[in-house]
Parts: structure tokens; C-alpha cells; sequence
């Protein structure tokens, strides 16, 4: 008798073999609903501190650009009073 004639059974016995072994694995490989339960909990507290670090670094931005915002207001406020004043002068000095 030569490979040939057996090639064929003894691919299919591999295959189902493995098939066999491959869902028995994997019956083992899933997670109870208690691990399930921690799992998203470890998911959620990453997302809180996530969220929190977004929130501290936008809360920190916007402090700098009304920071910014107010200095580039007041400069201007005091160019423009500066030149009212100097107007004034210029119109009450006895030349």
C-alpha cells in the first residue's frame, strides 16, 4: 500500500484531530463574569484618569490664554489711555 491510497484519512484525521484540541483550548480560554467585572473596571478607572488628565491639561491652557488675553487687554488700555493723555496735554499747553 503506498502514501496515496492513506494521504486523504490521514489528512482528515489531522485536521479533526486539531479542530478537536483547538475548541477544547478555547473552552478553557473564556473569562468568567467575575474577571468580565474587573476587567471593566480596570477599563473604567483608565478612563477616569484619562478624562482627568484632558481636563487638567485644557483647565491649564485656558488659564494661560485669560492670562494672555488680560495682559494683552490692559497693555492696550494703557496705550489708548496714554494717547488720550497725550491729546489732552497737547491741546491745553500754552504754545
Amino acid at each position: 500500500m503506498s502514501f496515496r491510497e492513506y494521504a486523504p484519512a490521514l489528512f482528515l484525521t489531522v485536521a479533526l484531530a486539531g479542530a478537536t484540541y483547538g475548541t477544547a483550548e478555547t473552552a478553557q480560554d473564556e473569562q468568567s463574569p467575575k474577571q468580565d467585572m474587573k476587567d471593566a473596571g480596570h477599563a473604567t478607572k483608565s478612563a477616569a484618569k484619562d478624562t482627568g488628565r484632558a481636563t487638567k491639561k485644557t483647565a491649564k491652557k485656558t488659564g494661560h490664554a485669560v492670562k494672555r488675553g488680560t495682559k494683552k487687554a490692559v497693555n492696550k488700555t494703557t496705550e489708548k489711555t496714554q494717547e488720550g493723555a497725550d491729546k489732552v496735554r497737547d491741546k491745553t499747553d500754552p504754545n
